[in-house]
C-alpha cells in the first residue's frame, strides 16, 4: 500500500510539474502599440525558434497603456510575465510591489557595466543612487532632431545666412545657432517655418521639450535624492532655457500649440519646417521614402549644447520588468538572460529596436547603419529624465500647467512660471511626507 500510494503521489507530483513547465512554455510581454513593438515580436519568434517558448507581444495604444497596465498591476492579475514600462513607472511599481526585484541579476551579469550609464540611472535604477534595480534597459530613446539638408546646403540660402549671421550655416552646435537658424528660415510669406518643437502638454510632450533646453543650459529639475526643489527648478539657469523654448515657438509653424511626434515628423516631410525635434524612434519613418518624399534630403542632429557648453537629451525609451503576479517567473528570468546577450541585443539593434548596449553603440556597424544612428549613439550617453517617484503624474500636470501658458501664449515670464513651479513640487512632496524619508 505505501508504495502504492508513494508511485502515486510521485506520479502526480511529475504529472504537476510537467502540468506547470508546459504552461510556462509561454510568455507575454506587455507594450505600447509603436513599431518597436512589431521589432520586438520578431525578436522574440527567434527566441521561440532556439528554446520552443513562445512569447507574444500584446500591444495596446499609448493612451490606455499606463492605465491598462496598472489597471492589472493593482488587480495583482497574471496577464502579463513582463512589461516594457515607462522610466517614471519605477517609483511606483517597486513601491507597491509590483516589479521583481532584479538587483540580484543585474548585478551577477554586470549590467551597469554592459549598458550605456545613463540608460541604467534612468530606466533600471530606484530610488536614484540606491543600487536596487527593477528593470533591465530594453528600447533606448531620448529626443533628437532632423532637418532639411536640401535648404540647409542651398548655396544661396549659406550666402545669406552667413551674410546676416557672421557664421557658416550648418547643424546648429548650439541653441542660439539653432535659435539663428529658425529665426533665418522663418518665411510665413512662403509657407516656409523655422523649427518644430514639442507643444502637447496632454502627458509629457511639452516637459520632454522643455527639458532639452533646461538639461542643456546646466538646469537640473531637483535633487532627486532629497527631493528638494526650490532654486533648482527655478534657477537662473532653467529660466533662461525656458525664455529660449519660448522664443523658439515664436517660429513654429500656425497652429503649433498642441503638438508632439506625429505634427514634428510631418513638419519634415511636408515641408514646413527646417528643423524638428522628435524622439529617435521616430525617425526610422523619415528615411523611408514612402512615408518621407524628403527621404533623401532629411538629415539628423544631436540635441545641441547650452550656452555653458553642456549637452544633455530629454531621456525617452523604455526598460523590461518582470511582474511580480507572473506565474512564469522563472521562465522569464529565463528570457532576460537570453534578451541581454551581446548578438540579442546586436540583432535587436539590425531589427530595428534602440540597443541599450554600450557595446553595440559604439561600434561602426551600429553607428554607420541609418543616417541617424551616429546622433543616436551620441545621445544616449547623455541623457536625463524626469522624477522617477510614485507621484510623477502629479508632478507632470504641474509642470505642464504652469509652463504651458508662458510657452504658447506668452503668459507672465519664465521666472513666475518656474518659482509656482517650484511652489507647487515642494507642496506635493510634502504631502507625500518625502522630506521626512
Amino acid at each position: 500500500m505505501r508504495i502504492r500510494v508513494a508511485g502515486l503521489v510521485a506520479g502526480l507530483a511529475a504529472s504537476l510539474a510537467y502540468s506547470t513547465s508546459a504552461f510556462a512554455q509561454e510568455l507575454t510581454i506587455f507594450w505600447a502599440e509603436w513599431d518597436p513593438a512589431n521589432y520586438l515580436q520578431e525578436l522574440v519568434n527567434e527566441y521561440e525558434a532556439e528554446t520552443g517558448v513562445k512569447v507574444t507581444v500584446e500591444t495596446t495604444p499609448w493612451q490606455d497603456f499606463q492605465t491598462k497596465a496598472f489597471t492589472e498591476f493593482n488587480a495583482q492579475g497574471s496577464a502579463y510575465d513582463m512589461v516594457v514600462g515607462d522610466s517614471q513607472w519605477l517609483g511606483a511599481a517597486s513601491e507597491a510591489g509590483h516589479y521583481v526585484d532584479l538587483t540580484e541579476f543585474f548585478n551577477k551579469h554586470n549590467l551597469g557595466e554592459v549598458m550605456a550609464p545613463a540608460t541604467v540611472k534612468y530606466y533600471a535604477e530606484y530610488p536614484s543612487g540606491s543600487g536596487k534595480f527593477w528593470a533591465i534597459p530594453a528600447e533606448g530613446d531620448a529626443v533628437g532632431w532632423s532637418y532639411r539638408k536640401d535648404w540647409f546646403e542651398d548655396p544661396k540660402e549659406m550666402e545669406a545666412f552667413k551674410a546676416k549671421y557672421g557664421y557658416d550655416l550648418a547643424p546648429p552646435k548650439t541653441w542660439a545657432e539653432m535659435r539663428d537658424i529658425a529665426e533665418f528660415f522663418h518665411r510665413p510669406d512662403q509657407n516656409r517655418y523655422g523649427i518644430a518643437i514639442y507643444t502637447d502638454n496632454s502627458y509629457d510632450g511639452l516637459v520632454m521639450g522643455v527639458e532639452n533646453a533646461i538639461f542643456s543650459y546646466g538646469g537640473e529639475l531637483g535633487d532627486y535624492a532629497t527631493y528638494e526643489v526650490d532654486g533648482i527648478i527655478n534657477s537662473e539657469e532653467n529660466v533662461k532655457a525656458l525664455e529660449m523654448y519660448r522664443e523658439l515657438y515664436g517660429f513654429t509653424p500656425p497652429g503649433w500649440a498642441k503638438t508632439f511626434f506625429v505634427e514634428n515628423n510631418q513638419a519634415i516631410t511636408e515641408n514646413l519646417a527646417a528643423m524638428s525635434m522628435n524622439y529617435f524612434a521616430f525617425f526610422p519613418a523619415l528615411v523611408n521614402e514612402a512615408s518621407n518624399p524628403n527621404a533623401k534630403s532629411t538629415g539628423f542632429f544631436a540635441n545641441p549644447a547650452g550656452p555653458g557648453g553642456a549637452q544633455f537629451a530629454a531621456l525617452g525609451g523604455q526598460g523590461i520588468s518582470v511582474i511580480s503576479y507572473s506565474e512564469n517567473q522563472e521562465e522569464a528570468m529565463k528570457f532576460l538572460e537570453w534578451f541581454i546577450k551581446d548578438e540579442t541585443q546586436k540583432r535587436w539593434a539590425e531589427l530595428g529596436g534602440y540597443t541599450a548596449s554600450a557595446k553595440v553603440l559604439e561600434s561602426p556597424e551600429f553607428q554607420n547603419a541609418t543616417p541617424y544612428n551616429k546622433a543616436f549613439y551620441e545621445t544616449m550617453f547623455k541623457v536625463k529624465d524626469f522624477w522617477a517617484t510614485p507621484e510623477y503624474a502629479e508632478l507632470l500636470i504641474q509642470m505642464n500647467q504652469r509652463i504651458y501658458p508662458y510657452v504658447t501664449a506668452g503668459e507672465g515670464s519664465a521666472k513666475e512660471a518656474l518659482d509656482a513651479l517650484a511652489a507647487d513640487w515642494k507642496a506635493t512632496f510634502e504631502k507625500y511626507d518625502r522630506y521626512k524619508q
